[in-house]
């Protein structure tokens, strides 16, 4: 299956670069660029894109408005952000995250390793196994102006729910977590699966926060 990717990011020569290293791909391809945010939320209702590569600083709406936008969006519940970034892009990762952003890369990232990425979002896998991802959390939920609001939906969860958030939050994938529960992959899955729709988060990006907000993760653990 190829997978459908928008490029957002004001600076044409960055979409151009992308574009040409995405292409090159047989199981990918480019279906749409934005310049704006704004541009960037019509875009992913009209292209029906899998992943949406996100720049935060865009004019009109910028990166992170539009984030919201496409998570607020129904219709878009199968559409995935990724956010690139300068990677000192500082607390926006973080809210950008928390408004439903997939995870996050730094524009200086190994090319490779960006046709990874948006293979592992596409499919919904763990994009937050990244040490930085983790380590960025961890520091803003550490600060003393980040306040942490308490999900009352945690106590839906069973115990071997519970286990696998806190798997899911170490940034283990579905095969890892299988690995350490002794169950299947598409058992790890299914537990995955449960605990957001209980949550009522739509990937494990926005499980990782919740983790950490509830003490199912600590920061620099």
């Amino acid at each position: 299956m190829t997978v459908r990717v928008l490029l957002a990011d004001d600076q044409a020569l960055v979409r151009s670069s992308f574009r040409m290293l995405i292409e090159s791909e047989p199981d990918l391809e480019v279906v749409g660029e934005a310049a704006t945010g704004a541009e960037a939320v019509a875009l992913a209702r009209s292209t029906r894109a899998d992943v949406v590569l996100m720049d935060i600083r865009m004019p009109d709406m910028d990166g992170l408005a539009a984030t919201r936008a496409i998570s607020a969006d129904e219709d878009l519940a199968g559409v995935r952000v990724l956010i690139l970034t300068t990677f000192e892009a500082d607390e926006h990762v973080f809210h950008a995250l928390r408004a439903g952003a997939s995870g996050f890369l730094g524009k200086g990232v190994e090319l490779s390793y960006l046709l990874d990425a948006i293979r592992l979002v596409a499919r919904g896998e763990a994009l937050l196994s990244p040490r930085a991802t983790r380590t960025l959390i961890s520091h803003y939920l550490a600060s003393p102006d980040m306040t942490s609001t308490p999900t009352p939906a945690l106590t839906a969860l069973t115990d071997r729910e519970r286990q696998v958030l806190h798997f899911v939050a170490a940034g283990l994938s579905n095969d890892a977590i299988a690995e350490q529960l002794h169950i299947s992959p598409s058992t790890a899955k299914t537990h995955v699966n449960r605990i957001m729709t209980k949550l009522g988060v739509r990937d494990r990006a926005q499980l990782v926060v919740i983790a950490y907000q509830n003490g199912y993760a600590h920061p620099g653990a």
